[in-house]
């Protein structure tokens, strides 16, 4: 029953640590796919001074042949042209300051898949102008509804202040909140035309045709193009790039939390175990057993315990996570505005982590170890007079 209570606890802690961090390697999978599928793309190209203050008149130097080049280049999937600028939106409910991003909707079904965040009313009509796109979070914030008219004010290439009328055509919803609630949509050559700017862009947005090229395709346009700013999705999204590489090092803390939780009922049972074998251990070492010979039973006995749980835990995880990788585990009733405050999808698909098998193991091995020593030393230090009268 010990040895049963042994495995069962060990099997139980390996079971939550692989289970957790299949759980978290999918969130950040998740978030990392959104990130790079409808947020920024893979790569982003600016003028150098763009970013520092969204000045209308940093724009990408004959942005249509680069756009004819790239798209020359068998990596590149996708890509979109856009203007960006900052504005302020009034309207008769109340104002807000947000980013207005120029798009040219073609182009941009390609690589954020835009109508696929449309939640109410549709994509822009070619039939009509001066019709703009915002989130439903900005609508119920200020009050707005499809159809209703509101002004941007901006500043454009030459710093005077312009203004321009626009209705609503359709309301659109992402997972991530709080871009939501800064972000409005307008056909390029319309904001272009505000920004004084006819024909040109901004940025410049890359899809690539798998993530493995990342960085080769990266260095290609640093060299080919030194005189412009390229950022990968890392450099862009730094946040999330940093919970990607932490990960090891969270799932590292997390893993040792259970095992040192775990060691402590290890050392309890098996020092139990210690203590009502004494007359046993007494006779054994009356009969010549040596210390040494006494200290690695005990040793064995409780590393091979241990370790005898393991498979039974990774078979257990093995078992969960590919069950909800599969059909997903949804948390919108409990946590759907928490996850998407951060960016985060409330759907949760897992995934094994056979890269962090090792550590796992190594822990476990440890653990093991170190639990074994304190009953080892119990039985190596009894007297045998003593224990065979007990």
């Amino acid at each position: 029953m010990r040895s049963l209570i042994i495995m069962a606890s060990v099997a139980l802690g390996v079971f939550s640590g692989v289970a957790i961090l299949g759980i978290y390697k999918g969130i950040l999978k998740s978030r990392v796919r959104t990130v790079i599928d409808q947020e920024v793309g893979h790569l982003q190209i600016h003028h150098p001074e763009f970013k520092k203050d969204f000045g209308a008149a940093y724009i990408i130097p004959g942005s249509d042949s680069l756009i004819q080049q790239l798209l020359g280049w068998t990596e590149i999937r996708a890509l979109a042209a856009r203007t960006v600028s900052t504005a302020m939106l009034s309207a008769a409910t109340g104002t807000s300051g947000v980013q207005v991003t120029g798009i040219r909707p073609e182009e941009e079904e390609q690589v954020s898949h835009i109508s696929r965040k449309i939640v109410e009313g549709s994509l822009f009509d070619p039939a009509k102008k001066n019709q703009i796109l915002i989130s439903r979070k900005l609508s119920d914030k200020l009050k707005l509804k499809l159809g209703n008219k509101i002004v941007l004010t901006l500043t454009n290439k030459d710093n005077d202040i312009q203004a321009g009328a626009f209705r609503i055509c359709g309301l659109f919803q992402t997972i991530n909140t709080p871009l939501d609630e800064r972000t409005v949509y307008l056909r390029q050559d319309e904001l272009n035309d505000l920004l004084a700017i006819p024909g040109q862009s901004h940025e410049i947005t890359l899809i690539l045709q798998s993530d493995d090229q990342l960085d080769t395709i990266h260095q290609r346009l640093k060299s080919r193009f030194p005189a412009l700013l390229t950022e990968n999705w890392k450099e862009i999204s730094p946040e999330t790039n940093l919970m990607v590489v932490s990960l090891d090092e969270y799932m590292f803390i997390y893993i040792i939390i259970i095992m040192l939780a775990l060691a402590f009922g290890i050392i309890n049972t098996m020092l139990m175990a210690v203590l009502e074998r004494t007359r046993e251990v007494g006779m054994m070492t009356a009969l010549g057993l040596t210390k040494a010979r006494l200290f690695g039973l005990i040793l064995s006995e409780t590393i091979l315990l241990t370790l005898a749980g393991v498979p039974v835990g990774m078979g257990l995880a093995w078992i969960l996570i590919w069950y909800f990788a599969r059909h997903g585990i949804n948390i919108a009733a409990v946590a759907k505005e928490a996850m998407s405050s951060f960016g985060f999808e409330s759907w949760i698909f897992p995934e094994f982590p056979y890269d962090q098998l090792v550590m796992v193991l190594s822990i476990v091995a440890i653990t093991a170890l170190l639990s074994s020593i304190l009953p080892s030393l119990k039985a190596v230090n009894m007297r045998p007079s003593e224990a065979l009268r007990r």
